[in-house]
């Protein structure tokens, strides 16, 4: 089974507001791969949800909403996302692993 997965709009902000974040710390240290490197990994460890939302931790009472940890770095990333159905995952937030909570 295979799932489509869809971005919210909330989602898309926090991995704009990640990347703008990320540009400034690549001015300030002079590693300008960071932003690219960083995206690339986010997008790329979310493929595990279009096979294995089912093996992610969850999140509260709601057995269908669960995060996603994005290793990077010494640290990473976490996606919250909800399987909407058999056929779809939402990912409707995204936040640093050494963020509070989602926004």
């Amino acid at each position: 089974m295979s799932y489509s997965i869809r971005l919210t709009r909330e989602a898309l902000e926090d991995l704009q507001r990640i990347e703008e974040f990320l540009v400034e710390q690549a001015v300030q240290h002079g590693d300008f791969d960071l932003p690219v490197h960083a995206v690339d990994a986010i997008l790329n460890e979310m493929r595990v949800l279009e096979r294995n939302p089912y093996t992610c931790r969850k999140v509260g009472s709601n057995p269908l909403e669960r995060e996603l940890v994005i290793p990077f770095g010494g640290s990473g990333y976490v996606a919250l996302f909800e399987i909407i159905s058999d056929h779809e995952v939402a990912v409707s937030a995204l936040r640093h692993q050494r963020e509070d909570d989602y926004h």
